[in-house]
């Protein structure tokens, strides 16, 4: 396997095609987003990896705020281009470092597909922790460990060979134990698989999506 592209670089390589190629784990998760119910309406949000706003204009069209943070300036650079209002604030922020919000401001984080390309989960999820409102939610929708652990990794196609994006395998005990260390408690797990995929009793999930809450 080629050494794998810093997260940045990658996505900024990756944006002007991101939204038009195929990829089915990016449309799994499109699907997963917007049928988890979740307390979308009238919340402020706060969206980890937004890209090229993919999630962000389903999470606009009900919020009534989302803060967009995302590492690489070409895909927000897509993402601006949507047009989605001014309740909406895309920035370019490297997530692991403090967010640029106040304490107790979002009742709901969202992350999707993000946290596999960050090596240590605890500055995030302390960040989690201290942006949530009481009562609020955190969900995140990630590829499954068990598919990274046969080698399944963000990529896309460059010169018509495979470009993989640097990543780091998580088990599910890691993300369920970085948000309780954060105070959080988990409320939901789902392990989604794309309709209409064949697969057997030996194929893993595609897609891992985790709901907590912060108690009041």
């Amino acid at each position: 396997m080629t050494e794998p592209i810093p997260t940045r670089d990658a996505y900024s390589e990756w944006a002007k095609v991101y939204d038009s190629n195929e990829n089915r784990t990016r449309d799994l998760d499109a699907l997963v987003l917007r049928t988890t119910e979740l307390p979308l309406d009238g919340a402020d949000v706060i969206e980890l990896g937004a890209g090229t706003g993919k999630n962000t204009e389903y999470l606009a069209s009900r919020a009534a705020s989302v803060l967009a943070l995302d590492l690489s300036p070409a895909m927000l650079e897509r993402a601006r281009a949507r047009g989605l209002g001014d309740h909406v604030r895309f920035t370019e922020h490297d997530i692991t470092r403090p967010w640029p919000c106040a304490d107790a401001v979002a009742d709901l984080v969202v992350g999707n597909l993000v946290l596999e390309h960050v090596d240590d989960l605890a500055p995030v999820y302390a960040e989690i922790g201290r942006a949530l409102k009481p009562g609020g939610l955190l969900f995140i929708c990630e590829l499954h460990p068990d598919r990274q652990m046969r080698g399944s990794r963000a990529q896309f196609e460059r010169n018509g060979k495979a470009a993989f994006v640097e990543a780091y395998v998580h088990s599910v005990s890691d993300y369920v134990a970085g948000a309780e260390a954060a105070g959080l408690v988990l409320t939901g797990l789902n392990e989604a698989i794309e309709a209409g995929a064949e697969v057997d009793e030996d194929t893993p999930p595609r897609l891992l999506a985790l709901t907590f809450s912060k108690p009041l």
